[in-house]
């Protein structure tokens, strides 16, 4: 049984971790830094850092906080956030992230995920995917772009497998229907995409309680990211993996 991932997100703007509901209303949550250092201590098994204010800004992703997180951290480091050419994935390689999102310059281009694999590998290469459910048809997802300013026709399950098929490594799938709302994962959601691609999918958006992550487990996720939760330190990611582990979950203590 492969071994689940538990992954405490940064959303970052002006240098420090702020928290929101879909990113409006943020409020601060703290220093990247110490946050990361903290939640590596508890078990962490990755960090997420997403710069949620480079894109609408239309402006890279600040690599001194990419930098300074780094050098605290041991674990796997995501970042993404205005991304936009092949130059800025190798800046944020280059400033210590193990593996780069890309959502709206993908979306607008789809081969640069291909040109992003090609150069550094699919491993290195994280396509994030914002999915808000269709006003239409609930069993639609439709793609989200701009820090989920923009919304798209494209169909979310569609976009996850040609996104495989150019290159990418890894899905971020966020319900943007269900982002800070503490409501739970949305489920459909997780396990359609699951369904749809054979690389690894990382449940994101709505956790309140371990049973939510028990639950986008169930649904088919190989990992989840959260952040009130840790944030707010209503759980540790310690916590988390005992829950599950008691569940059946296997994940790494």
């Amino acid at each position: 049984m492969l071994t689940r991932r538990i992954i405490p997100c940064l959303d970052v703007r002006d240098g420090r971790v702020v928290k929101g509901v879909r990113f409006q209303g943020l409020r601060d949550a703290g220093d990247p830094s110490e946050l990361a250092a903290r939640y590596e201590a508890e078990g962490a098994d990755e960090i997420t850092l997403l710069d949620i204010s480079a894109t609408p800004q239309e402006r890279a992703t600040a690599t001194d906080t990419v930098a300074r997180v780094r050098r605290v951290l041991g674990i796997p480091l995501t970042v993404g956030g205005g991304v936009r050419k092949v130059a800025d994935v190798a800046r944020l390689l280059d400033a210590g992230a193990d593996k780069v999102g890309l959502n709206t310059a993908a979306v607008l281009r789809p081969e640069l995920l291909s040109e992003c694999a090609e150069q550094f590998g699919s491993q290195c290469v994280v396509v994030a995917i914002d999915a808000a459910r269709s006003s239409a048809d609930s069993f639609r997802w439709e793609v989200r772009v701009r820090s989920g300013a923009e919304l798209t026709p494209i169909n979310a399950i569609e976009w996850a497998k040609r996104a495989e098929a150019m290159g990418a490594g890894e899905v971020l799938l966020t319900s943007w229907d269900r982002d800070g709302t503490r409501n739970g994962y949305d489920l459909p959601l997780t396990g359609a995409v699951a369904s749809a691609v054979r690389i690894p999918v990382i449940a994101s958006g709505g956790a309140a309680k371990p049973e939510d992550l028990l639950a986008a487990f169930e649904a088919g996720a190989d990992a989840v990211l959260a952040a009130s939760i840790f944030h707010n330190r209503e759980f540790t990611v310690a916590d988390i993996k005992k829950f599950l582990s008691t569940n059946g979950v296997e994940v790494r203590i």
